[in-house]
């Protein structure tokens, strides 16, 4: 197909009151990865674009030096590096396609943003352009016998994001759609664009669904977009340099529902369901937690208390969906349950039917939040139309994502966990519970500290004191995690340890940890302080723990054992 369409910028009527036809003249803040497919997008589309750059040209990395010489091909004549004379880069344009590493609030990205007000230009981030793209897809398509209008499942949140993202895709996969998942997961949304039009040879060749990992810098400007259905998954501080509130950072994620929307709603999480209370009459809401469901077609967890007590993952059947026999639904594992009252939600007290789906210890993920993760992917799968057993063979497959509560290593029992991702509070809070739940034991030691960002670690002390035997510190701000912890540490008799390196926090676990134990990096912070970035950290640790191994393997009997 071609990757040329017919008005590509144009968008819904109204759908942003600065615009008075479609924009045709950009300017793109940013050589990142969403800056060079912003710039792409727009050049293949005939459009002019000029390119700036804070950062000097001899600062670039090779990647994206490879990619300004790929633009330039394109035809772009038009960049500027080390330049913030905003005045001059607006001359002539009509909208800004901004870049997410820029924070609204910091200068010199606040300046640009106060003269595009001032002179009623745009300001559209990449996932802003996609949405048009895909509503210039739709009209294209019109005359064709079939019109293409893929489902658009959107997953944004602090936490488990990119699980989400990839369980979604990946059982929608299993269940014979073409899906294309994009976004902050990489890659940029209009990347994979370009790509799968440059491969199809027809509209029935394009992705049935896109799953759409969302950051909230992407959401800051996006306006347009109206996926099927939405999740915000959870919501806990962080990037708050970013943002400079809690109220902003909230307002940004909600921007993800559109105003079509299957909300698909966390109800255990309260700051979510405040964010969204206003929603829930006027649009179909698929709820999910961790308890049993209260309404059709809502997940939930659910105990059997026999053989010693079995999560399940289950469903609150919709009521077209349950014509089976009596003998039918006791053999398929339905159970009969009258809906709760539990808030306006739960009006109606008529019969629930539940199924239970999965057991919770059958998922290759870790810990209760994963399971939650799971639950959100069906519940999103659910809104795209697909059918629950469909989906059931994806979530018994799929194996997690890197440096996301990954088993690195067992030494002589003691088992070392990866959650390097865990770069906020909220993270490193759920990767204590999921744990700490599913061992049912106090057995942990958490490694933590880095970069803070500027966080409260306050709702770390709860779980520390639950489910941790000690905790380990590095980094810049592990002095504040340790104001904060410390009474409560020592009123439990945990044991708190000072580290100055990682490789020291492993050796120093090591020394203390017994059989049954588990060492958890997961550090609440960025990791910026000591590392190139969380993955360079997640590398250290695990290079660590493997030398450690190493250096006992001749002393133990069956000492290591490696993760699968």
């Amino acid at each position: 197909m071609k990757q040329v369409l017919q008005n590509p910028f144009l968008g819904q009527a109204g759908a942003d009151a600065s615009e008075r036809s479609a924009p045709q003249r950009f300017l793109i803040v940013g050589l990142g990865e969403s800056g060079y497919a912003m710039a792409k997008w727009c050049l293949v589309q005939g459009a002019y674009v000029r390119l700036v750059d804070t950062r000097a040209h001899s600062d670039l990395r090779s990647q994206q030096l490879e990619w300004l010489a790929d633009l330039q091909k394109l035809g772009l004549q038009d960049a500027c590096f080390e330049s913030s004379d905003w005045n001059t880069l607006l001359d002539g344009v009509d909208t800004v396609g901004i870049s997410p590493g820029l924070s609204p609030i910091q200068e010199p990205t606040a300046e640009l943003l106060h003269l595009c007000q001032e002179h009623n230009i745009s300001v559209w981030s990449e996932i802003e352009f996609f949405a048009r793209a895909i509503l210039a897809l739709q009209t294209m398509s019109i005359p064709a016998e079939d019109i293409y209008k893929p489902s658009i499942l959107a997953i944004t949140g602090t936490n488990g994001k990119t699980t989400t993202c990839a369980l979604t895709a990946q059982i929608c996969q299993r269940a014979g759609k073409r899906v294309a998942l994009a976004g902050n997961i990489s890659p940029a949304a209009l990347e994979k664009l370009l790509s799968v039009l440059a491969e199809a040879n027809s509209y029935s060749e394009l992705p049935e669904i896109w799953v759409l990992e969302l950051s909230s810098f992407q959401l800051q400007f996006t306006h347009t977009l109206d996926p099927t259905a939405a999740t915000v998954l959870n919501l806990s501080q962080d990037h708050l340099d970013w943002h400079g509130d809690m109220q902003a950072y909230a307002a940004a994620k909600a921007r993800i529902l559109g105003k079509n929307s299957v909300l698909v709603l966390n109800r255990d999480d309260e700051v979510v369901t405040a964010l969204f209370a206003d929603e829930k009459e006027s649009r179909k809401v698929i709820q999910f937690g961790s308890d049993g469901p209260a309404d059709v077609d809502s997940f939930g967890i659910e105990r059997d208390p026999r053989a010693g007590g079995i999560d399940w993952l289950v469903w609150a059947v919709p009521d077209e969906a349950t014509l089976a026999s009596e003998h039918e639904e006791a053999q398929e594992g339905f159970i009969k349950r009258k809906r709760r009252k539990k808030s306006d939600v739960y009006e109606k007290s008529d019969e629930l039917r539940i199924k239970r789906l999965i057991p919770a210890d059958a998922l290759r993920i870790r810990g209760r939040h994963n399971a939650l993760n799971a639950l959100a992917a069906l519940a999103l799968a659910r809104a795209a139309g697909l059918g629950i057993s469909l989906l059931l063979h994806g979530l018994r497959e799929y194996q997690g994502e890197p440096h996301r509560v990954q088993t690195v290593a067992v030494i002589a029992d003691v088992e070392y966990i990866d959650d390097s991702k865990g770069t906020n509070v909220g993270a490193t809070v759920a990767a204590l519970h999921g744990l700490g739940s599913a061992t049912g034991s106090k057995n942990i030691w958490l490694i933590a500290g880095g970069d803070g960002k500027g966080q409260d670690f306050s709702p770390l002390v709860e779980p520390i004191t639950r489910f941790a035997k000690g905790v380990v510190l590095i980094g810049r701000d592990g002095p504040a995690i340790e104001a904060v912890c410390a009474q409560a540490i020592e009123d439990h008799a945990l044991q708190l340890i000072r580290a100055n390196s990682l490789e020291s926090a492993v050796e120093q676990t090591f020394l203390q940890a017994k059989a049954g134990d588990i060492v958890l990096l997961s550090p609440a912070c960025a990791s910026f302080d000591m590392f190139k970035d969380y993955k360079h950290r997640a590398d250290v640790f695990e290079q660590a723990v493997h030398e450690l191994a190493h250096q006992i393997s001749s002393s133990l009997n069956d000492p290591v054992r490696a993760s699968v």
